[in-house]
């Protein structure tokens, strides 16, 4: 086996003699061929059917006019690309050119990625900044207004830079105040990632916490190229920058420089500096104007009184002496203090008079209690005269009640001569109807019980007359007796 198709001997291809390569041999051959010849290489071309497996890794075409190339970015090179990747983005990629034995393809293993050219960034951007202005991210009404003299600066930058140092100097110059720096990388591989990251941890900060929480964001970076400054358009920047609950300015590049964190944040800066300037007052202006402001407050205060003054003056001009008010006022109270007292006096002798008139037509009570005692007692002796008559008359209608009641009794029937026939259960029988024959039955006399029996019909054969136990009971013991 060789390692290299062109270290076959040409004559071994010919005749009998050419070696047999298997599709495995035939295939590494190939890779290492390609592999050692293309191991660097840069290939400009137009992204198509990205796929992002579930395992982390990336897979492309990149295509032009007349050929196409399938290519692989591994997991751990996804997250450090420069750019994120787009179905019709135009790129330049960096990797080495490999093959891939199972579909006979080649393939370039992706290492960098960076746009092709700036009219591609240009569109994207463009693309990028409609998307997000649709979805509401640059609205007025989202924008905060920044505090006027804020406790405490958070500042998203580089630690290293410029910028740092001309935001402290322009802080310490105009109003010193207590800032807190995020730092990050402001361009290349994941710096977008850290803005964002430092962005959110600013607005995690806890009220009233050991670390006070800013009253106001910066996110900050000096001059660069276009794409030294695209990390400030990747969407997850723009995206922390709108929902930031803590006013934030923008202070990226130069005054001619934009990107899309500028359109989402409160306010705008054209530099870092400005960006200071914005954030707080000028210390010695301020106190300057609180001055003048003061001396003109005094003045004004001053000029105020001094009217009111005058005013008050002109007023008292047209009033009368108070001492002479208060001496008439004087007079007029011990005037009408003499005639309260006399009119007090005759008030109380005209009460003491209508009282002894009155006094004189009373009854004294011990006469008005005989009297009403008198009263009552003719009232008592009347009810009971009344009560007594009642009694008598109920008493005389309950005695005749009772002679009608003893008259209409059915012992008094029985007395006359008829019967109360009942059966086995003591109930009367009416008539008969109600019997049949062989049926038992109780007649009452007026002097006794007997027991019988029904025929089926006629008279009753005579029978013997037994004798009857008289009744103890006396005639007049039960004068309602029972129909039962």
């Amino acid at each position: 086996m060789t390692d290299n198709l062109d270290q076959i001997e040409p004559e071994s291809l010919v005749g009998d003699n050419q070696p047999i390569l298997s599709v495995s041999e035939i295939s590494q051959s190939l890779k290492r061929t390609v592999e050692d010849n293309f191991s660097h290489v840069r290939v400009r071309g137009e992204i198509s059917r990205l796929t992002l497996a579930r395992s982390g890794h990336m897979y492309l075409t990149l295509k032009d006019e007349n050929a196409v190339l399938d290519g692989v970015c591994w997991r751990g090179t996804v997250s450090r690309l420069a750019v994120s990747p787009e179905d019709g983005m135009e790129v330049i990629v960096t990797g080495r050119l490999s093959t891939y034995a199972g579909r006979s393809s080649y393939q370039i293993v992706i290492e960098q990625m960076e746009v092709a050219g700036e009219g591609a960034l240009l569109k994207m951007l463009e693309d990028r900044r409609k998307k997000l202005l649709a979805e509401g991210l640059f609205d007025e009404e989202r924008k905060k207004p920044l505090p006027f003299l804020p406790d405490c600066i958070g500042i998203v930058t580089s630690p290293t830079g410029a910028v740092i140092r001309d935001i402290l100097h322009r802080l310490a110059d105009r109003f010193p105040r207590h800032v807190l720096l995020w730092p990050c990388n402001v361009q290349g591989d994941g710096a977008d990632q850290q803005i964002a990251v430092g962005i959110e941890a600013f607005n995690r900060i806890a009220e009233n916490g050991p670390i006070p929480k800013p009253d106001l964001l910066i996110v900050a970076r000096g001059g660069g190229s276009f794409e030294d400054l695209w990390s400030f358009n990747e969407e997850i920047v723009v995206r922390a920058v709108a929902a930031s609950d803590i006013p934030l300015i923008s202070a990226v590049g130069h005054e001619t420089d934009t990107t899309l964190i500028d359109y989402a944040s409160d306010q705008r800066a054209p530099t870092p500096t400005a960006a200071a300037e914005m954030a707080v007052p000028v210390r010695s202006d301020l106190m300057a104007q609180v001055a003048y402001d003061g001396v003109r407050l005094q003045r004004v205060m001053n000029r105020s009184l001094e009217e009111h003054l005058r005013e008050i003056e002109g007023l008292a001009r047209g009033l009368p002496d108070p001492r002479r008010l208060a001496e008439e006022a004087t007079q007029r109270l011990d005037e009408r203090s003499e005639r309260l007292i006399n009119a007090k006096a005759i008030y109380f002798d005209g009460l003491a008079s209508e009282i002894a008139r009155l006094a004189g037509g009373l009854v004294s009570p011990a006469q008005q209690i005989r009297a009403k005692q008198n009263e009552l007692g003719a009232n008592i002796r009347a009810w009971q005269r009344a009560l007594t008559t009642f009694v008598n008359q109920k008493s005389h209608d309950l005695d005749r009640a009772g002679l009608k009641l003893e008259g209409l009794s059915f012992q008094r029937v029985l007395d006359r001569g008829f019967t109360l026939v009942t059966d086995d259960q003591g109930q009367p029988v009416l008539s008969a109807d109600a019997t049949e024959p062989g049926m038992v039955i109780g007649i009452r006399f007026k002097d006794g019980d007997i027991g019988a029996v029904v025929s089926e019909g006629g008279a009753a054969k005579p029978r013997k007359k037994k004798a009857t136990k008289k009744s103890s009971r006396k005639p007049n013991d039960d004068v309602q007796g029972s129909l039962l």
